[in-house]
This record gives structure tokens, C-alpha cells and sequence, in this order.
């Protein structure tokens, strides 16, 4: 049980990674940085979007943005760090000796 836990928590320290990758991403987007004309970014937003949106888009619906600002990837990454303490405490310690 103990190597499951361990790789649940090291796929929600990815996902934690990918969040904030889209979060710049975004605003690399809204400062024109990256232009979605060019096909490897356009490629690039289109991933990150397909990984994060559903997870994102469920906090969306419960939590407005604050002053246009989108605060929804601060409690996503919360809530992960929440279920990363919670698989410490259910999956990895109980194990350990």
C-alpha cells in the first residue's frame, strides 16, 4: 500500500505542476508572449487545457473571480495539498515502521 500512496502523491505533485504551467501559460496568452498562431503553442495551451479544465472548470462554478482575477488554480492547489496530507496519513504512514 505504501508504493501506491507514494505514487499518488507524486501524481498530485505533477498535476500541482501542470496547474501552474497553465497558469502561466495563460498569462504568457494575455500579454502576448505566446501568439496561438503558432501551431507548438497553440498544441502546448490545447494539452494544458485538456488536463486542467474539468478540475478547474468544477472550482469555477463555486468560486467567482475576484476583481477579474481567476483565483481557482490557488484552490485547486490547496485542495491537492489537502489530498496529498490525506494520502501521507491513510496510505503511506500507517506502513512505515
Amino acid at each position: 500500500m505504501t508504493i501506491f500512496g507514494e505514487l499518488l502523491y507524486f501524481l498530485l505533485e505533477v498535476y500541482v505542476f501542470i496547474v501552474i504551467a497553465g497558469v502561466i501559460v495563460s498569462w504568457l496568452l494575455a500579454f502576448g508572449v505566446l501568439n496561438m498562431s503558432n501551431p507548438q503553442a497553440a498544441n502546448l495551451v490545447r494539452l494544458l487545457n485538456k488536463a486542467i479544465d474539468p478540475v478547474m472548470d468544477r472550482v469555477r462554478r463555486f468560486v467567482p473571480s475576484i476583481g477579474g482575477i481567476d483565483i481557482s488554480p490557488i484552490i485547486v492547489i490547496f485542495g491537492i495539498m489537502l489530498l496529498q496530507r490525506l494520502v501521507i496519513e491513510v496510505l503511506i504512514k500507517p506502513f512505515m515502521h
